[in-house]
């Protein structure tokens, strides 16, 4: 089945299409990764002797076993450690609610922040920006969010957002902007200078020297989603002559 999920790599998969496990196939995220042993990503599920696809996507491969699915998803399902930007929209006692544009909202406490304690509190008001990663994020349980690290620095975690836009992308794209030595996000850069703000959750705040330049980062990187890496260089090479 390596050998088979190798030889698909780079195409497009359905739900419902299938690999048979050979004898000694094993899938574990949490075990240490062996030799021609596969590990399966999100979009790929293990179902007896047979991996199943469970969305659309383009299969990625990892050197040298991990396999997932590249989709243009746009749904976000919260995970534990994983950075958003979510917005404040309820002050309730203690604890701030935030939309992160999941199913439910999820709860912040106001001693979630560096250094907050009950006499200095953190300056959160309904409708405030908040970048956050997940502390608990479980089924069935009410998602909690934390503006600090495991060592209770903030690490550019809390409010912020003056003068910037937000907008959302694909999950796909936030992906490829946080990969290592990202193409899309070095090219943006070389354009026009800009501070981004990169949520996991598929929303984007973007702050440029002014205005008119802080909608041309928008735009682009919104059409940049669905484009290729040809096209998306053609376009950057025409708002670099003056298109746009």
């Amino acid at each position: 089945m390596f050998s088979s999920l190798k030889e698909r790599t780079g195409e497009v998969l359905l739900p419902g299409d299938e690999f048979c496990f050979e004898a000694d196939d094993t899938i574990s995220l949490a075990g240490p990764a062996k030799p021609d042993k596969v590990v399966c990503g999100p979009g790929l599920r293990r179902s007896g002797d047979r991996l199943l696809v469970c969305k659309s996507g383009v299969l990625r491969h990892k050197p040298p076993n991990v396999f997932w699915l590249d989709s243009q998803q746009r749904r976000y399902v919260p995970a534990r450690g994983e950075t958003v930007i979510g917005i404040v929209t309820l002050k309730s006692g203690d604890v701030f609610k935030v939309d992160f544009g999941g199913s439910e909202q999820a709860s912040l406490s106001y001693l979630a922040f560096e250094g907050s304690t009950k006499r200095n509190r953190p300056n959160v008001q309904v409708g405030d920006l908040v970048f956050s990663q997940f502390l608990l994020a479980n089924q069935d349980m009410e998602p909690e969010l934390v503006c600090v690290d495991g060592s209770g620095r903030a690490n550019g975690m809390g409010v912020f957002g003056a003068g910037g836009l937000l907008f959302t992308v694909s999950l796909g794209l936030v992906r490829r902007l946080l990969a290592p030595h990202s193409e899309v996000l070095a090219d943006l850069q070389q354009l026009v200078p800009c501070e981004l703000v990169i949520g996991m959750n598929g929303r984007l705040w973007a702050k440029a020297a002014g205005a008119q330049q802080t909608l041309i980062v928008c735009n682009l990187l919104q059409s940049a989603d669905t484009m290729t890496a040809p096209q998306r260089r053609a376009l950057f090479r025409r708002v670099a002559q003056g298109a746009l």
